[in-house]
């Protein structure tokens, strides 16, 4: 499929997944929905990429959820999609939504509005920056129209369960500095500079080891919410599975010689905010 709604591009080892309708606040449409399925089952894949970054074109929007002129055309209407849709059998509705497997980083740069379903994407992120003129809502609250591509479950496991519920509840529009201040997003930074920042962000990501981050997002990804013994369970399944990989052997050894990037000749560090001696 062309892409015509969205932009992907390989940057590298990150790969760019962007909302490209911006004369309609980046929605998602069915056609929308379809390449980003493609998009990112490709950056799923794709072995070569190690982080995406997700975000939306021009800035005002990083999206505004669905689009709601498209109607049924986003939803499951028949008895049969309905019933595969209830039983998980369906990607989601604006885009793969419901996808829990990808255990690569995913980093959302927030350049404008992050409303309903957009603001379900952002959550879909592991790391959210925000522009300062970025605004977050559930605003598909005053039409009537339910969360169904995450935002009650993610949401929640984000910022914590009452400020979700408030949010989710009353459909309140928060600004950026109160999303850092509740934990939706890590970081604001002036208007233009968002992606500027997540792809800087994803770069420093591509240079550390990778099966690591991998295993240890599936078990935080699959044990939050468990009992404490079923969520240790899946760590060590995780752990154990990466002791086959030659890579964590590599780094015993530069560890045990000390040899690793935070202890350059020149006394730099890579690692942010540790503190040597």
């Amino acid at each position: 499929m062309e892409f015509k709604e969205i932009i992907y591009e390989k940057r590298g080892e990150v790969t760019l997944i962007q909302f490209n309708r911006p004369e309609v606040f980046n929605c998602i449409g069915p056609r929308t929905h379809k390449e980003l399925v493609q998009a990112w089952d490709s950056f799923r894949a794709d072995e070569s990429a190690k982080v995406a970054v997700i975000t939306g074109s021009g800035d005002k929007a990083f999206s505004s959820g669905g689009d709601l002129k498209a109607g049924a055309e986003v939803v499951p209407t028949t008895p049969s999609e309905l019933a595969a849709h209830n039983r998980g059998e369906r990607p989601g509705i604006l885009g793969p939504s419901r996808w829990t497997d990808i255990y690569k980083p995913i980093i959302a740069a927030v350049n404008g509005v992050a409303y309903a379903g957009g603001l379900e994407w952002a959550c879909f992120a592991d790391i959210r920056i925000a522009e300062e003129h970025a605004t977050f809502g559930v605003t598909c609250r005053r039409w009537n129209i339910g969360l169904a591509d995450g935002g009650t479950q993610r949401l929640p496991r984000i910022i914590g369960f009452g400020r979700a519920m408030e949010l989710i509840i009353t459909g309140r529009v928060i600004d950026a500095e109160e999303a850092r201040r509740i934990g939706l997003v890590t970081e604001v930074v002036p208007k233009g500079k968002s992606l500027e920042k997540a792809m800087e962000l994803a770069e420093f990501i591509c240079g550390l080891p990778q099966p690591a981050i991998h295993t240890d997002k599936e078990a935080a990804v699959r044990g939050f919410g468990l009992p404490l013994q079923e969520g240790l369970r899946i760590e060590a399944e995780c752990f154990n599975r990466l002791l086959t990989s030659p890579e964590i052997m590599e780094g015993a050894k530069r560890f045990v010689e000390r040899d690793h990037p935070d202890r350059q000749k020149n006394g730099s560090s890579v690692t942010p905010g540790i503190r040597r001696g």
